[in-house]
């Protein structure tokens, strides 16, 4: 695998993964319907919206062909009252058939690193409640869950719950 900033030439790519990912991810926590419904073309509009955007950053890793299996995008952190040098990772997804392969510690690590050269304090993220699977890999890399941060709201028709975690990067 290697890292690198997407292309328009990656948008199809990107948005099979978020689709893929989050069709497999969230079977059971959202309504069956609702993934089933998730379009690769809408998520290719939305790319193109989030690349042109330019609000956030994006990694991709890439197999050996070259074609992307895994992104990971990051920015500010959009928590209301958040301290200016909190980041956030906005999004972390891979295609299933590469989960547990390390694409998404190499993609966790370069963001690690590149908010922290940024000058970044603390890096935070919200993850679906019973997303175990994700909770694990975050916990993995030093992220804990923010007491008291539980949110409550409905998506695809199903009410569900996110927490945020945190995690605080060494200074100096």
């Amino acid at each position: 695998m290697r890292l690198d900033t997407p292309t328009d030439a990656d948008i199809p790519d990107l948005a099979r993964i978020h689709v893929q990912s989050w069709q497999a991810a969230y079977a059971g926590l959202l309504d069956a319907a609702y993934l089933s419904g998730l379009s690769v073309q809408e998520r290719c509009l939305s790319w193109q919206r989030i690349l042109a955007a330019g609000e956030s950053t994006t990694w991709v890793a890439r197999d050996d062909e070259g074609r992307a299996q895994a992104f990971l995008s990051h920015g500010p952190c959009r928590d209301r009252g958040a301290p200016e040098d909190r980041g956030e990772i906005w999004a972390l997804y891979a295609q299933p058939g590469h989960w547990g392969r390390g694409a998404g510690q190499m993609l966790m690590a370069c963001a690690l690193r590149t908010m922290q050269a940024q000058g970044l304090r603390s890096v935070s993220l919200w993850v679906l409640r019973g997303n175990q699977r994700a909770i694990r890999f975050y916990e993995a890399a030093g992220f804990a869950e923010v007491p008291g941060s539980l949110q409550r709201f409905e998506l695809g028709g199903r009410p569900v719950e996110e927490v945020a975690m945190l995690r605080f990067l060494q200074t100096g």
